[in-house]
């Protein structure tokens, strides 16, 4: 008798971008790709919050935004990856939070971080240098919040009455002892696509992060890691460089004007600092098997950012990550809506 590999759950997230100023189309490709991904059988559909738009778009309303992909899709769920948190009301996000999960049919995942843009939080009256602090605080009142306990004011909870949460909240992170931190709140992890200021390859960088997160993990209930990577496959390497390399190559020379990157970086060298994982779907599984923080994770979720590829290449792309790429990496689609889910567990692979 031959055990089943381990399965887990498949995601994608869009930032919600388009190469022209055409706001309204690149909305409209953004909630398509929610429904592609739905048929596709993908696990979760995430958005990315900015405040401050990004070139061609960015989203600044996510919980809006998914209320939309809830009554146009049937089964996939939910989620941000992140919600900027300090720049939120707490009370007034569970609210938004709990309408779209009860839209959703319980369907909702709740990213949340700090984001770091100086310009938003000037925008909002917070202050930047208080980001941390800010994030945690207002992390205990949404929780409570979704837990129905009274917030705000003697007598007062949110309506409508919020699911259980328990397992639905997550943080993103940046240091090993950040992912200790958000493990110690019961939150699942959530890495980025890169790890910003090093010259290390992300996945060295990331993996003591995720194994902090992990031993410091006491909760009941099985951790999470959500594991954010760069992934496009296409025909073949160069079809896949056609639509991605001048993108991500203006994305790292911006990124190094703040330092994050070194300046000067030619295009190869900005797929590596992004971590790309790029070509052939038979090229871009041999890379992901040898990804040092799969193996832990159990959620894979999958962005094209920063390139912005044309909406035909990047359903296209969700059709090959959903078909070649995902399942020779031990995924299956989700069983059908209404069936129980299944718990992920780590991938082994």
């Amino acid at each position: 008798m031959t055990s089943e590999p381990p399965r887990f759950r498949l995601g994608f997230l869009t930032h919600v971008q388009g190469h022209d100023q055409d706001t309204a189309r690149t909305y409209r490709n953004a909630q398509e790709l929610f429904t592609v991904a739905d048929e596709l059988g993908f696990d979760v559909g995430w958005v990315a919050q900015h405040h401050v738009s990004l070139e061609g778009g960015g989203l600044s309303s996510p919980w809006t935004f998914l209320a939309h992909a809830a009554a146009r899709t049937t089964r996939i769920r939910l989620g941000t990856a992140v919600t900027v948190l300090p720049l939120e009301d707490p009370v007034r996000l569970a609210e938004d939070v709990a309408t779209v999960d009860a839209l959703s049919g319980g369907r909702v995942e709740v990213g949340v971080g700090s984001g770091g843009s100086g310009l938003e939080y000037a925008a909002f009256a917070k202050d930047v240098a208080r980001k941390r602090e800010l994030t945690s605080e207002n992390l205990d009142v949404l929780r409570r919040a979704l837990a129905r306990d009274e917030v705000g004011t003697p007598g007062f909870r949110v309506q409508p009455r919020p699911g259980d949460f328990t397992r639905r909240v997550w943080q993103g992170v940046f240091s090993a002892e950040g992912a200790a931190y958000a493990a110690s709140r019961g939150s699942n992890l959530l890495l980025n696509r890169a790890a910003y200021g090093f010259d290390a390859p992300t996945d060295e960088v990331q993996r003591p992060w995720a194994d902090a997160f992990l031993a410091a993990w006491d909760q009941p209930h099985r951790p999470r890691v959500g594991l954010s990577r760069f992934v496009f496959p296409a025909k073949d390497r160069r079809t896949a460089l056609r639509a991605i390399g001048g993108d991500v190559h203006r994305a790292a020379l911006r990124m190094a004007e703040s330092g994050a990157f070194p300046r000067g970086l030619g295009e190869d060298e900005a797929l590596r600092r992004f971590h790309a994982f790029y070509g052939h779907p038979d090229e871009v599984v041999e890379a992901l098997r040898r990804e040092r923080v799969l193996p832990v994770a159990t959620d894979l979720i999958t962005q094209f950012n920063p390139a912005v590829p044309d909406h035909d290449a990047a359903v296209r792309a969700l059709e090959l990550i959903a078909t070649e790429v995902a399942p020779a990496l031990g995924w299956k689609p989700a069983s059908p809506a209404g069936s129980v889910p299944v718990e992920p567990v780590a991938t082994g692979v």
